[in-house]
């Protein structure tokens, strides 16, 4: 009898539960969706494969990451203010609060539950899939190769090896294909916008160009397997819903 109820409290630690509101706040106070959870809601780790998805990143030392370390050289000389302003607004804001910008204040989390709750699974199982990538290619920061490389806040526990693919770009992409889903009338400014922040990493100087590409191309692919997912599609038919009766995306 024991050993069955400790067999039992190990499954329910290891059990977790799909997000309940999926709100919470960023540094600035403004709403987004809840913070990641540890395991996997929507998609298997078969879905995530990084070597199935994405092709090796440059190596060191080659001449197309040479060629990309000039591009950063060249971001950094000519960059302007207005550049970096946004580019550092961007780093502080890896979530979906990222497109309020060109879909106006209408589009608060906190007011969106049934939005929040979706985009809560996305962001959560998106990450673990940038993460794994992350660990799988282990590919150096830029500033490795030129320390001299100066723009947004490296971090104090900023992985020197997470390089490829970025973890903001690559939440970027996967809430901008949802979003556009969900709001195809807004869907060309919705991917403009993700376009000017996978860049913005560029402008900070802390990826490379293959790293956004290769967020590009995962975002991408986790976004439309989510979309597909049959254990979403009641969370999917309720954002929808919830973003036409508030006006967001036409009835």
């Amino acid at each position: 009898m024991k050993r069955l109820l400790l067999a039992l409290a190990a499954t329910a630690a290891l059990t977790i539960a799909l997000p309940a509101a999926g709100v919470a706040q960023d540094m600035n106070g403004q709403a987004t969706a809840a913070k990641p959870t540890k395991a996997l809601q929507a998609l298997t780790p078969a879905d995530i494969d990084p070597i199935r998805l994405l092709p090796p990143p440059p190596t060191d030392g080659s001449d197309r990451q040479k060629t990309e370390l000039a591009e950063l050289r060249h971001y950094q000389d000519t960059r302007s203010g207005g550049q970096l302003d946004q580019a550092l607004w961007d780093d502080a804001h890896e979530n979906a609060t990222l497109f309020i910008s060109v879909l106006g204040p209408k589009f608060d989390l906190a007011t969106l539950p049934q939005t929040a709750r979706l985009i809560a699974v996305v962001e959560n199982d998106q990450t673990i899939a940038a993460t794994a990538a992350k660990k799988a290619f282990h590919r150096h920061r830029p500033w490795i190769f030129d320390d001299g490389l100066v723009g947004c806040p490296r971090g104090a526990a900023k992985d020197p090896l997470s390089s490829y693919p970025s973890g903001h770009a690559t939440v970027g992409y996967t809430d901008a294909v949802v979003l556009a889903a969900l709001m195809p009338d807004h869907a060309a400014d919705i991917m403009t916008r993700v376009s000017e922040y996978a860049e913005s990493r560029l402008i900070c100087g802390v990826h490379f160009r293959s790293d956004i590409v290769a967020s590009e191309v995962l975002g991408t692919a986790v976004g439309v397997m989510l979309l597909k997912s049959p254990a979403l599609q009641d969370q999917i038919a309720a954002a929808r819903a919830e973003l036409k009766t508030t006006g967001l995306t036409a009835p």
